[in-house]
């Protein structure tokens, strides 16, 4: 376990992302096929990362797709800090339709309820283990496609949430959760990173009219298993996305795949790391390099926010 004392209480991971689709059956093929462990419960379903026990996320049935809350693991240690930080600077709230009463639950950017509670961290305490290829010898050493095995995610890196305003929501994330900017690009797009050691972001941040998911980012060991996701995805029908390509801010190599409901999930691989406790040298980046260095063109509704249609 990753825990130092920090100035103000931090949380450590996201423990749990839940989001309602209006068609579970289809919900339930796209993540099954993105290579993700899904398991039927509570009136919807899990997603785990085989090999892991913990649930990253969970799917309920809805009239729409939508953020319904975003629950954030803190440390015991932790726990009366909070309590007596939130005296102060949160909005304490009723647990939203169909949530536990277990934690906290705080009014958070864009109406979106947040959970705080007691939890293992799930977030990284290193850098995301890499495939480890043969050395040349006198054979080739690339797969053959036949034998491609099936990309399975290890874990949940971040997610990325709109917002209306993302430097309120950049001072909620820092000011209450105890989050640190890693990097942003003016008020448009913010990436924050927990002082407890995380990937280069436990979320982001997007700027559009109101609050929503934009994408899961599950973590991959190899730059082959961005590629051959890629193509697993599109022979089970889900070949609209964006990549493969590599970003600046975090540094990561990605292919986001696009759900029936117009957000994506994302095979991410080589994230930079934020050591517990380290000081990560935020700044402010031109627009130009707060997407990519290198890939495709981006999809002219990349950034569209399709929970606001709805």
């Amino acid at each position: 376990m990753t825990f130092i004392t920090t100035p103000t209480p931090a949380v450590h991971s996201v423990d749990e992302f839940v989001i309602s689709v209006p068609d579970l059956q289809e919900a339930r093929h796209f993540y099954r096929c993105f290579g993700l462990d899904v398991r039927d419960e509570e009136g919807g379903f899990g997603l785990y990362t085989f090999g892991h026990p913990h649930r990253w996320g969970r799917v309920l049935p809805g009239l729409v797709k939508r953020l319904l809350w975003v629950s954030f693991g803190i440390h015991a240690q932790d726990l009366a800090r909070f309590e007596q930080h939130l005296l102060t600077t949160g909005e304490l709230i009723a647990p939203p339709p169909g949530a536990l009463a277990e934690g906290m639950w705080l009014q958070g950017p864009d109406g979106l309820p947040v959970q705080l509670k007691v939890a293992d961290k799930c977030s990284p305490s290193r850098p995301a283990p890499q495939q480890s290829w043969p050395a040349c010898a006198n054979r080739g050493r690339s797969p053959a496609r036949s034998k491609v095995p099936v990309v399975q995610p290890l874990y949940l890196s971040h997610i990325l949430m709109f917002s209306a305003d993302v430097d309120e929501a950049v001072r909620f994330y820092s000011d209450v959760l105890g989050l640190k900017l890693s990097d942003k690009s003016g008020s448009v797009i913010a990436f924050m990173h927990t002082p407890h050691g995380s990937d280069h972001h436990l979320i982001a941040l997007a700027k559009s009219g109101g609050g929503g998911l934009h994408h899961s980012s599950w973590c991959v060991d190899s730059l082959d298993a961005v590629g051959t996701g890629m193509e697993q995805m599109a022979r089970a029908g889900y070949a609209q996305g964006w990549g493969v390509g590599r970003h600046v801010l975090g540094s990561n190599y990605f292919r986001y795949v696009r759900d029936p409901w117009g957000s994506y999930a994302e095979y991410s691989y080589d994230i930079d790391f934020v050591e517990a406790g380290a000081e990560w040298p935020a700044a402010d980046h031109p627009p130009e390099d707060a997407l990519y260095v290198w890939g495709p063109e981006l999809p002219p509704d990349f950034v569209t926010n399709h929970e606001l249609a709805s």
